[in-house]
Order: C-alpha cells, then structure tokens, then sequence
C-alpha cells in the first residue's frame, strides 16, 4: 500500500541495522479458508528479496516463531503447523526467537541481542501486519529503535467483527496500521524505496 504521508523518505543505510521476520509459519496456513482471504500476493517475493539484501550487507536477520499451549492450536509447540514456512531458511549465523506475546520484545531477549550486535535500527516484516508486527513497531518505537516498517512485507487477514457485524477489509486495516504507526513508533516504507536506498 503507498505511503499516505507526504514527507519524504529517509533510508540511509546504517551498519546498526537489523531485519526482524516475524511469525512467517504454517500456522497460518493450517485454516485454509482464512489463508485463502489474505492480503498480498506479493508478500513472499519482497520478503524473500529483503533476506536476500540482508545477507549480503552482512547485517543480522531475525527469525521469529509464535507459540501457544492451546490444545489443538495450530500455534502448539507439539503442532506440525508450528513451524516456519518452508521457503523460511534460518542460516547458522541467523537469530532464532520463539515468542508467546504479539510484541517480540515483550517475551524474548531481543533487545538483549540487539544490544549486543549494536542495532539501533529494526527492519520489521512479518504476519499478521496488524498484530504482532504493529505491536513490535509500537514496542520498538517506545524503546527508542528507529523503526522502518515495510508494509508491503508483510500480511494479513479480515478481521471478524466482535458481535456479529461486518468483516474489516484488509486495506483498511493496513491504512489504519500505516496511519497509527506514521510519524509516531515507525517509517513506513516499500521493499523497493527500501532496497533502493541499499543500493545507493
């Protein structure tokens, strides 16, 4: 989705910076109705093109997988579903998380690695666009990262209307999330102005 703020991007590359891939698991997959109603068809190629970028700059990738102990949830530990999607491939020198809470910060040692490898800067893909990605961007923005949020890198779905009223749409839950986040806890930004300011 572009971006609906008129001030101009600013995508210096910084040596501090880390991409963050989040929750890209078989969860997801395992209601295929839902899975069917997805937004962005694009979502696997511009995540794939990011990792690709990252690897070689060097700079550190993050790989995160959601967990519950829900009997039957897709998202169990004990669950074939629980599992990174297969076009998902962690290297050795790759950051591996498991996460129970929608923000990553909140029940992992993230910030400690972050600390660690010097990243001041968080790269943040993923699905659910709404959920725990915009909650990390939040959590992010708070601690004081700097926050590029790459909207068309990550996915969603229509969210059920609590009493029984009409589905939201994915677009306006992706303007909602790029409206709430803007200016306040992130940037955001497209894989290719993104991957454009790598280039430069």
């Amino acid at each position: 989705m572009a971006q609906e703020a008129s001030t101009p991007l600013t995508l210096a590359k910084s040596p501090k910076s880390a991409l963050l891939v989040i929750d890209v698991q078989e969860s997801f997959r395992a209601e295929s109705a839902s899975w069917a109603e997805r937004s962005n068809p694009d979502f696997e190629n511009n995540v794939t093109r990011l990792i690709a970028n990252f690897r070689q700059s060097g700079e550190p990738i993050i790989f995160v997988l959601h967990q519950n102990w829900v009997a039957g949830s897709p998202f169990h530990p004990d669950s074939p579903h629980c599992r990174f999607m297969d076009w998902i491939r962690p290297e050795p020198a790759d950051i591996v998380l498991r996460k129970t809470t929608r923000s990553v910060l909140a029940s992992t040692e993230l910030a400690r690695r972050l600390t660690q490898l010097g990243v001041t800067r968080l790269v943040i893909t993923g699905i659910q666009t709404e959920q725990c990605c915009e909650t990390t961007a939040r959590d992010a923005g708070d601690r004081g990262y700097q926050v590029d949020f790459v909207t068309d890198a990550t996915l969603t779905f229509p969210i059920k209307h609590w009493s029984g009223g009409p589905d939201l749409p994915v677009q306006e839950i992706i303007r909602r999330t790029e409206y709430a986040l803007a200016g306040r806890f992130a940037q955001i930004v497209q894989t290719n102005d993104l991957l454009a300011s790598y280039s430069n």
